[in-house]
């Protein structure tokens, strides 16, 4: 179980996919449901297009394009946002993020979601999970143009949001972008080893690490307890 200084944590930056949502559906559709569209589409065998769509995906990967819904629908030809509602059914939270968001908010702390999906996927994410009533702030890093990956985001973000990174909290279920968020100077990181419910968990490595909100959100209370306390 991750045991965080929350005495010390003023903001909490947080992911989506993976991190709030349930990274099943992003999985499904991208791994699967693009390959068989672009089968059916072009001609192609089933096995072709997965061939085709592994080789555009590494040629992208981690850049602001692999993230970007215009990019792939002027690559593949294909309506992206209306093959993604054909799988609108699998978003879905992860059972535990709702009591920790409101853990957080009744924490009175600054609770800010920093995904790099497009801001369409953003869009039909609240539209299915009303995840926007539970944060302060959504930033899609698309309005940076530059992805977590980077450090000239965590720049950007910086400047836009003016946080004090030596009080700041990160979540996220990348180890790629923990680590940049920890290079930029981020004080606090937590890695979600479970992201998608229907695979394996992901081993994080130099840093905190959970499965399950629940453990920690006792911690949460605890502190906001001794806050309170401290006021009276």
């Amino acid at each position: 179980m991750a045991l965080l200084p929350w005495h010390k944590i003023e903001t909490v930056l947080l992911d989506m996919d993976g991190t709030l949502l349930d990274l099943t559906f992003d999985n499904q559709f991208w791994v699967h449901h693009i390959p068989k569209k672009l089968a059916a589409s072009t001609g192609l065998s089933l096995e072709e297009s997965y061939e085709k769509m592994r080789k555009e995906y590494e040629q992208v990967h981690g850049e602001i394009q692999w993230y970007c819904l215009d990019y792939w629908a002027e690559q593949l030809g294909l309506d992206i946002m209306s093959a993604k509602r054909e799988l609108m059914h699998l978003i879905r939270m992860r059972p535990d993020a709702i009591p920790f968001l409101d853990a957080l908010k009744h924490s009175q702390r600054e609770v800010v979601l920093v995904t790099n999906a497009h801001p369409d996927s953003l869009s039909l994410k609240i539209e299915k999970t009303q995840l926007d009533t539970h944060i302060d702030t959504l930033i899609s890093t698309h309005q940076f143009g530059v992805t977590k990956e980077s450090q000239l985001l965590w720049q950007r973000l910086h400047a836009h949001l003016d946080f004090d990174p030596q009080h700041t909290l990160f979540v996220d279920d990348s180890q790629r972008i923990l680590d940049a968020a920890k290079e930029f100077g981020i004080a606090y990181t937590l890695g979600i080893t479970n992201p998608d419910s229907e695979q394996a968990e992901n081993e994080i490595i130099g840093h905190p690490t959970t499965n399950n909100y629940l453990q920690i959100i006792e911690s949460i209370i605890a502190n906001n307890f001794e806050r309170q306390s401290a006021n009276d």
